[in-house]
């Protein structure tokens, strides 16, 4: 199911991060295909950290994240997130943290309210980074990351999935 809604959404994606390539490159400088790494993440109710060894995340829910940098713009991240089979989700961020563990808000992306959400971020724009955490960091070091989308039922995150460099 998310096999179209993955390409549809990640060439959504890949048509904004051009567009924003083409804002502020300047005219006449040639660029010649994109060199910044994809990462990915696959969201499941079951990869949620919790307290106690019961399930914390939505045994249903689902989803995938998308999350890239800018060619020429080493400060701005771009995403994609879909999520299905999950209550309305009120939130999503990209966290600090290891598989199996839980961590602080790295990056606010916005709410997938009717299963989707996608958007460029800039370091340094107001609500979005939080804390000195930066583009370059993340992009290097994906595995030290996760993607986790909240819910009224799940407040803790109803699926969560780790940043790896997309296969």
């Amino acid at each position: 199911m998310f096999d179209t809604k993955k390409k549809r959404f990640a060439i959504a994606g890949a048509v904004a991060a051009a567009a924003i390539t083409a804002a502020v490159v300047p005219m006449g400088m040639a660029v010649a295909g994109h060199t910044n790494v994809v990462l990915e993440a696959d969201l499941t109710g079951r990869a949620e950290v919790g307290t106690s060894n019961r399930l914390a995340g939505d045994p249903n829910g689902r989803g995938e994240a998308y999350v890239f940098g800018v060619d020429g713009d080493p400060t701005t991240l771009c995403y994609v997130l879909t999520v299905d089979k999950v209550g309305t989700p009120v939130a999503a961020h990209i966290h600090e943290g290891a598989a199996g563990t839980n961590g602080p808000v790295v990056v606010n992306l916005a709410a997938p309210a009717d299963g989707n959400a996608a958007d460029c971020l800039t370091e340094g724009e107001a609500g979005k980074f939080v804390g000195d955490q930066t583009v370059a960091e993340i992009l290097a070091d994906p595995g030290s990351y996760y993607v986790n989308v909240h819910n009224a039922e799940y407040p803790g995150g109803a699926v969560r999935g780790q940043l790896a460099v997309e296969r």
